[in-house]
């Protein structure tokens, strides 16, 4: 057994995955060689269509076979209907064992992707987050490989690494020409960015548009180019557009979130680095919303405009570009129709490209020029480690998006979370699951006080300035403790030794692994 920096005990190997423990936050140095690509260069004939019949046909077309790798995005959330179709399509052809490798998993249903995993159709999977029944039949040891979890950034690096190559790219889009120029921001399903694809469509082996709305060439605006699409298909729905925000965004009447919310846009405001042409996210949970209009509020008191908001976007961003408390949206993900919409008709909210949006390894990256990030958690520790993955029986709960990139960015990183859900404490001694590093994590808030981070590179002016206020600072080991007070101290989650999923960091090194959980 080897112990990384935050103290987790981890296998040396597992099966053929070869663990690199995490050492630190940006510590491990950008690879050598050049960026890997299983695109090829194709001869095309003037005349010749792109348009095939019906998926099965662009299966065929594409190569796909035995134990290769294909890939999603999950722009349509929680309304995909795009996912289902191909893998019914691939599993009736009869191709197994594939590496099942899209940007993230959300709880899809008839068909669940269980089903294809029980049918041999997929044997492994790589994503950020595995919700529902199959993050419950994973944690049960349904697969015989460990599943791969990674950030948004980090996916992106996986693929121009070689990591994670994908052999066939299937793109759900919302309109398309018959020659592949394709968006998910017009039509009658319109899902806004398709940010998360980008990397996809640059570097697969092959790579096919799925559409319910084919339009008039060329298809305008387009997201994707012809140059990167071999084959185009269109089917009768690829998704629901009433679902695309229920798998995150929502806005909340909770008194608790409402006054962790307003206490998270104080401690932003409170801040030397609350000033003209700051930056900052706020992501789509219920707090994180409501934090966007308290943050909107406390801009118009003190007239100080924000230079650019950033990744996954909701109405209430909008809303304050439409205002002008805003000068840029940077869109790699839409929460809702309003976000979705926005990118098409407003000049300065533009659709961005998640390896841009959050891989470390990119030669730009937003986030390096990030100065607040709100967070989401199920579980902080004393150490600051925050889970963002398993919940208070080890159940799989959340996926890592794009949490800990935003923390390893932002200047100031602001976990919100309450003290206790149920009887269970939010604020333990060791998380079930680390995910996000506890040195990224700048300041922890919840409705029993503030706690900043001492470990943290901006803790002295944070501290400094915070003390100024009458926000209420305690300790980390306060909260802990007025948490267990309240709920005692939970029974340990039992597990076996096996290793059902591991937790990449942003840089690939290994922040923690999760086991297979006793029967």
């Amino acid at each position: 057994m080897i112990v990384n920096k935050l103290g987790r005990e981890l296998p040396e190997t597992i099966g053929t995955y070869k663990v690199k423990p995490y050492a630190g936050a940006h510590v491990t140095p950008a690879p050598t060689t050049p960026v890997v690509t299983k695109r090829t260069q194709r001869l095309r004939i003037p005349g010749e269509s792109k348009l095939l019949p019906d998926l099965k046909a662009a299966i065929k077309a594409s190569g796909l076979k035995d134990g290769m790798t294909i890939s999603f995005h999950h722009s349509f959330r929680s309304g995909d209907k795009v996912i289902g179709q191909v893998l019914t399509a691939i599993r009736d052809l009869g191709i197994k064992n594939l590496r099942f490798a899209p940007s993230a998993v959300v709880d899809l249903k008839n068909p669940s992707i269980v089903d294809f995993v029980k049918s041999g159709t997929i044997n492994r999977i790589e994503a950020s987050g595995i919700r529902g029944s199959l993050g419950d039949a994973v944690l049960h040891g349904a697969l015989s490989e460990p599943v791969i979890l990674r950030t948004h950034g980090a996916r992106s690096r996986a693929i121009e690494t070689g990591e994670l190559q994908i052999d066939v790219a299937f793109i759900g889009a919302s309109a398309s020409d018959d020659y592949g120029n394709s968006t998910g921001l017009i039509g009658p399903n319109a899902c806004g960015a398709l940010g998360y694809s980008f990397v996809d469509v640059h570097n697969a082996g092959c790579v096919i548009v799925i559409t319910d709305n084919l339009v008039e060439y060329p298809c305008i605006p387009a997201s994707i180019s012809q140059q990167y699409v071999d084959y185009v298909v269109k089917v009768d729905s690829i998704g629901d557009p009433a679902k695309i925000g229920s798998g995150a965004a929502r806005l909340t009447k909770n008194p608790r979130d409402l006054m962790i919310a307003e206490r998270a846009a104080k401690v932003m405001a409170a801040s030397r680095f609350f000033k003209n042409g700051f930056s900052f996210q706020t992501g789509a949970g219920a707090i994180s919303i409501a934090t966007t209009k308290y943050l909107a509020d406390c801009m118009r008191a003190r007239g100080v405009k924000a230079s650019f908001a950033l990744g996954g976007i909701t109405s209430a961003i909008i809303d304050m570009y439409d205002e002008g408390l805003v000068r840029a949206v940077e869109c790699n993900q839409s929460f809702d129709s309003v976000a979705a919409k926005a990118i098409n008709d407003r000049p300065g909210v533009v659709e961005i490209d998640t390896e841009d949006y959050a891989s470390a390894y990119t030669k730009g990256g937003f986030l390096n020029r990030e100065t607040f990030g709100i967070l989401g958690a199920l579980e902080v520790d004393t150490d600051f480690n925050v889970n963002i993955l398993t919940g208070s029986s080890g159940e799989m709960r959340g996926g890592l998006g794009g949490g800990p990139d935003v923390a390893g960015g932002a200047q100031v990183s602001i976990v919100t979370i309450p003290l206790i859900r149920g009887r269970t404490p939010s604020i333990v001694k060791h998380v079930f699951t680390a995910c996000t590093p506890g040195e990224t994590v700048a300041v922890v808030v919840t409705e029993a006080g503030i706690a900043l981070n001492p470990r943290h590179k901006n803790y002295q002016m944070l501290k400094e300035d915070l003390k100024k206020t009458s926000l209420p600072l305690v300790s980390i080991e306060e909260l802990q403790k007025m948490a267990e007070d309240l709920t005692g101290v939970p029974k340990p989650i039992e597990t076996t030794d096996d290793v059902v999923c591991i937790v990449e960091y942003r840089d690939g090194t290994v922040v923690d692994v999760i086991r297979k959980l006793k029967e």
